[in-house]
């Protein structure tokens, strides 16, 4: 593909500052459905219940017509987000922060304002990259209630002979870890959760063939929101002030992967990380609780 010229690129940043805003109910059966996915023995959601953090993301979704799904089950480019001609698209991180007296319940009406804040492009040893980040702001009839920054990267697909970055080791200090088997029903359960149409997720012929990966590809998010769940299974009814993570490496279904954490001295912040079968770090977090 040839690179995006600078005609290219202002037409892209043409997209910085456009919003929309989305509507949705809070309603039980996602939680339901996401609290056996974790494996979790949670108490059946009734109104009034407490959103988890992160479970937000079972909300607001994109509802695309089939006619407007691409080759790669995304939806085509366009629309709200710029359509930037690069055919990898990946959750790269994000940046989320709970308003303490007023979370999401179960039974309530919300609505998230998503902006665009920036559209940056650069070139990297792997060839173009482009930035875009997102911001979020999740509001009920009491307020705000969080506020999100989504880190998205558009990225060229892999070349025949690109030698992939140098992984860095995970950290050798955990706490508390749990393994997870990513296998075939765990990522099917979550991308129908969420509405995820990208065949990397279960779609094998099309990963290994098209995409070039050795296997399926667990959801970023996913891991995300099992690194909190870590967290909570550890202190119990704690809530979560601030989250930050990033991606740093695919994690594939083809080996089981581990979740690990640490607190530091003041016991209210924690570090998170995912790690591959090999020892390689794949995410890196960070988390706050409230008072």
């Amino acid at each position: 593909m040839a690179m995006l010229t600078p005609d290219d690129i202002a037409a892209l940043q043409a997209w910085q500052g456009r919003s929309e805003t989305l509507h949705d109910d809070i309603t039980a059966a996602p939680v339901r459905a996401l609290s056996a996915t974790l494996d979790r023995d949670d108490a059946a959601p009734a109104a009034g219940t407490r959103l988890p953090e992160l479970w937000h993301w079972l909300y607001f979704l994109p509802h695309h017509r089939q006619s407007e799904i691409g080759a790669d089950g995304h939806a085509k480019r366009g629309g709200f987000l710029p359509p930037v001609p690069l055919p990898r698209r990946m959750w790269a991180g994000g940046r989320l922060a709970w308003e303490p007296a007023n979370p999401l319940r179960v039974g309530e009406a919300a609505t998230r304002t998503s902006t665009i804040v920036s559209v940056t492009h650069k070139v990297g040893r792997t060839g173009e990259l482009v930035f875009v980040l997102v911001r979020h702001e999740v509001c009920n009839a009491r307020g705000l209630a969080l506020t999100e920054e989504h880190d998205i990267v558009y990225r060229a697909a892999a070349a025949p002979d690109e030698v992939p970055p140098s992984p860095t080791s995970a950290p050798g200090d955990a706490a508390f870890s749990r393994e997870i088997v990513p296998d075939d029903v765990l990522l099917f359960r979550y991308s129908a959760l969420t509405f995820n149409g990208h065949r990397i997720h279960y779609d094998r012929r099309y990963v290994t063939e098209v995409e070039g990966y050795p296997g399926l590809i667990v959801h970023g998010p996913l891991i995300a929101t099992l690194l909190v769940d870590l967290l909570r299974r550890q202190r119990p009814g704690a809530t979560l002030s601030r989250f930050e993570f990033r991606a740093l490496r695919p994690t594939f279904d083809i080996a089981r992967f581990s979740l690990h954490g640490r607190p530091d001295a003041d016991g209210k912040a924690f570090r998170l990380w995912g790690e591959d079968a090999d020892g390689w770090l794949t995410m890196q977090a960070s988390a706050t609780l409230h008072d």
